[in-house]
């Protein structure tokens, strides 16, 4: 017993700096419970230095706060201090363009959010802003940490203080990839875009074990807050990933459009498509009788370099479509009326939808391109209570505040208060355009000539025959796009092949374009 005394002393004496700290680092890398581990593995998903290794690029992760551990002595927190406190964090590339980035461990106090691990994030938020550097976190943590009290709700305050500072600067990313609530879930929402794993992500205000209708076994997790509720519902998830790598590829892929801050101007990526190209068969994805629906994601990818669209919040609020695309080269928003849902009426979702998109691309010097096929807002009581007035005035605020390029293409119907919020003239779109079929007007024919109308059409011995020939007059009138081209509120009268090359032409000089807006605090948009 002695000798082997004598020998691990030995040993420990022949120890060096070195291996101390290839000890940690080992430790460090595997900081998590070994069954919280296998729990992990066993849903297949990956952890948290795992998944931000796939991300990044080969190589090019640098670590932060590796050996940070947390400082609670309450509730046995002492007997138990992993080494990261349950969160990777750090910086690296993805496609070559430098991130900062940082991935919850749920191996590590299920990835709840205490004072070191909220103060890691926080640095790592720091660091981007000043560096101005794109910011992806992976979430995957059921919120704040019970278990250190006030101290961790502090440190978490200052994170949340971090993110907004840094939102509208630098590009925000949130991956959830497990189930996160609370404060974890505010973070997350503070996000430009929230892209949410299909299986394992789930999001919610309140923790799942104090909502009544999942105590009572009257819901699951999934059905609350899974991700097919939040594509859908709640409008918090942009897209939703089928694996954690696609996740991943999603990431990299909004990336691509975005500058790295917004003192820059985004990639230009040529893709080698001319943009003189013809959008041929145009014509017959837009039926001339306007009460027809067609899909409008059609015509947008005859119109983008490549015809590749990349669709956000495809299944939340699906009568106005939003999406990034190219044009020679050039990043681009798209916002376009959606005819085939709900005729392509606004309601307070879509308002909402794009309103929001709209002040993205703004933030980041990304043109916007509205496709217009509008018949107004969707009327009903359920709408006006719900507050269509302040939702809609929100989509025109955003247009009518956006300092980036925007051009307008009218495929069919602009009718009303709609036309004017879909980026019209007058509230100062750089280029505006219709096609043949293009119809400005305060309201359908129809409609107004019923209002028009209405004693004459009363007293008539044929009113029905009456109406209809009020109706085609109103329409030889009003029923073109040439009216309010010779008023000037339209640059020009195109071909609908002739799109493309009519936008590329006026995005050129528009690139240029720069607005200096007097001096305030800022706006006060209709929330």
């Amino acid at each position: 017993m002695l000798m082997n005394r004598l020998a691990l002393g030995a040993d420990m004496a022949r120890s060096t700096p070195s291996d101390e700290l290839g000890a940690m680092r080992r430790e460090a890398d595997s900081p998590g419970d070994r069954r919280a581990v296998k729990g992990l593995r066993e849903t297949g998903a990956q952890t948290a230095r795992e998944r931000v290794l796939g991300m990044l690029d080969d190589g090019s992760f640098v670590e932060f706060d590796a050996f940070v551990k947390h400082r609670s002595g309450d509730h046995g927190m002492h007997m138990h201090t992993p080494l990261g406190d349950g969160v990777v964090a750090g910086h690296g590339m993805i496609d070559g363009r430098r991130v900062a980035c940082f991935s919850q461990d749920y191996s590590v106090f299920s990835g709840t959010m205490g004072e070191m691990h909220a103060r890691k994030i926080a640095k790592v938020a720091d660091f981007a802003e000043k560096s101005q550097l794109p910011i992806v976190g992976i979430w995957d943590g059921d919120g704040q940490r019970a278990h250190e009290g006030v101290t961790s709700l502090g440190a978490t305050g200052e994170l949340l203080e971090i993110l907004v500072a840094c939102s509208g600067k630098i590009p925000l990313i949130s991956v959830v990839l497990g189930t996160v609530s609370g404060t974890s879930a505010l973070a997350a929402g503070l996000s430009d875009f929230v892209i949410l794993g299909r299986d394992r992500g789930r999001m919610f205000m309140r923790s799942p074990y104090v909502i009544p209708e999942i105590i009572e076994g009257e819901m699951d997790e999934e059905t609350l807050g899974g991700s097919g509720q939040h594509a859908s519902r709640s409008g918090v998830a942009c897209l939703v990933s089928e694996s954690e790598s696609g996740a991943f590829d999603l990431v990299a892929e909004i990336l691509s459009f975005l500058p790295d801050h917004t003192l820059a101007e985004p990639p230009i990526i040529s893709t080698g498509d001319k943009p003189t190209r013809k959008c041929k068969g145009m014509e017959k994805l837009v039926p001339q009788d306007s009460d027809r629906p067609y899909d409008m994601r059609k015509v947008i990818e005859q119109v983008v370099d490549d015809k590749r669209f990349m669709e956000i919040f495809p299944t939340y609020a699906e009568n106005v479509v939003i999406g990034f695309g190219r044009l020679d080269g050039h990043s681009i928003g798209i916002i376009g009326n959606q005819p085939s849902v709900l005729a392509g009426c606004l309601d307070i979702d879509a308002s909402v939808k794009a309103a929001r998109f709209i002040r993205t691309c703004d933030c980041f010097n990304i043109p916007i391109v509205t496709f217009v096929d509008v018949p107004g807002f969707l009327p009903g009581t359920v709408q006006e209570w719900g507050g269509i007035i302040r939702h809609g005035a929100k989509l025109l605020y955003a247009y009518a505040e956006a300092t980036v390029p925007k051009m307008t293409v009218v495929t069919r119907k602009a009718y009303g208060g709609a036309y004017l919020a879909m980026s019209c003239k007058h509230l100062g779109s750089d280029y505006n355009v219709s096609w043949p079929t293009g119809e400005l007007a305060v309201m359908g024919a129809e409609g107004a000539v019923k209002i028009i109308h209405r004693a004459e059409l009363a007293e008539a011995d044929d009113s029905a025959s009456r109406h209809g020939e009020l109706v085609e007059e109103y329409r030889e009138k009003f029923g073109d796009p040439y009216v309010a081209a010779r008023h000037g509120w339209l640059d020009d009268v195109i071909e609908p092949s002739q799109t493309r090359s009519a936008l590329s032409r006026a995005i050129k000089p528009l690139l240029t374009k720069r607005e200096l807006v007097p001096p305030k605090k800022h706006g006060n948009i209709p929330l």
